[in-house]
């Protein structure tokens, strides 16, 4: 099934991509389309916030939420959006079917998908060793945001390392990019569990819905705690025709993380709460200092962090035929190129 999804998926890329490869914006303008409003985002608000945008010298047209990363790509190929705002699966099967595929900026430098589960989970706990925690989750029903998603790429590598098929062993029921929406199918029982992007464990826990169960951020995924994930890719056809707009971008985007990590916490999370709107505030308490850790102080790529991706992917098969380093991050993005 999961095979399926993914040819469905590059299917609707070569589609949309035959009908518009070019930036549909005016001069000065970029449209960017975003995934939702998970905390790999972030940044792009931050700067919107603090004007950084208008001060680099670009403007943001239209900012869809996509609810996909397949749907983030599909747009960026029909030339509706000229960056989009997704996770390493995304960018990575873009570059599968388009080689002139580019990142543009790292936004999240750790694996930002946490597994939640009701506090009356049965067979593990979450201070469990891990591998018994994922054999708990065995013909369990687990929310994702969708097919060929981060969320989705996560249950298929837990279930993996322990010898056991995602496709088979569990279902996985899509509930699409809204939290509450997710939350909720937690609460009624309709899913055992979530894989979701952050804060869906702290909104759990405020609501009192759920644990924490498994975290790569955290720690808990050796070789995940430190990974390019949450990332704004393009197409090296939209760089040649706005090179002046995407670097304003990039500048913009740099300011704003250098702003989460020197910021009052206090001012952080009265940004939060605008940007995450109806989260309950005891969710946001210790978002800036977990911001800090996941979210690097410039948009570069480590080659280090870009391998782990490498690897993730190839042990999910969600991609296949993986770029380079060389291929996808342009020069000025390699942090550690040697």
């Amino acid at each position: 099934m999961t095979r399926r999804l993914a040819l469905l998926v590059a299917l609707l890329l070569c589609v949309t991509g035959c009908a518009q490869r070019s930036s549909t914006t005016p001069p000065g303008v970029l449209n960017v389309g975003q995934i939702s409003n998970s905390l790999a985002f972030f940044p792009l608000f931050v700067a919107e916030q603090q004007g950084y945008f208008t001060e680099e010298g670009v403007k943001l047209g239209e900012r869809p939420r996509l609810g996909t990363g397949a749907k983030v790509a599909a747009a960026l190929k029909s030339g509706s959006i000229d960056l989009g705002a997704g996770v390493m699966t995304d960018a990575f099967n873009l570059a599968r079917i388009d080689d002139k595929g580019r990142l543009v900026a790292n936004l999240v430098d750790r694996y930002y998908v946490d597994v939640v589960v009701g506090p009356s989970f049965a067979g593990a706990s979450p201070s469990d060793p891990l591998d018994q925690r994922i054999r708990a989750l065995r013909g369990k029903k687990i929310g994702i945001t969708g097919p060929g998603s981060g969320t989705e790429a996560l249950v298929t590598y837990l279930f993996a390392k322990t010898g056991m098929n995602a496709d088979t062993d569990c279902e996985m029921v899509n509930l699409g990019s809204t939290a509450a929406s997710a939350l909720g199918a937690l609460k009624s029982g309709r899913v055992d569990a979530l894989a979701f992007f952050q804060p869906i464990a702290q909104q759990a826990a405020a609501a009192g819905i759920g644990v924490r169960f498994v975290s790569p951020a955290a720690g808990d995924v050796p070789g995940l705690d430190r990974t390019s994930h949450g990332v704004v890719f393009t197409t090296q056809r939209i760089i040649d025709k706005k090179p002046k707009e995407v670097a304003a971008f990039q500048n913009a985007i740099g300011r704003a993380q250098r702003f989460i990590h020197d910021a009052d916490p206090d001012e952080i999370i009265r940004l939060l709460g605008v940007y995450l709107k109806g989260i309950d505030p005891k969710a946001l308490t210790e978002l800036p200092a977990l911001m800090r850790t996941e979210i690097p102080e410039t948009i570069g790529f480590p080659r280090s962090s870009f391998e782990a991706a490498l690897t993730f992917h190839r042990m999910t098969g969600l991609v296949k035929h993986l770029p380079t380093y060389e291929q996808i991050v342009p020069a000025a993005l390699r942090t550690d190129a040697t």
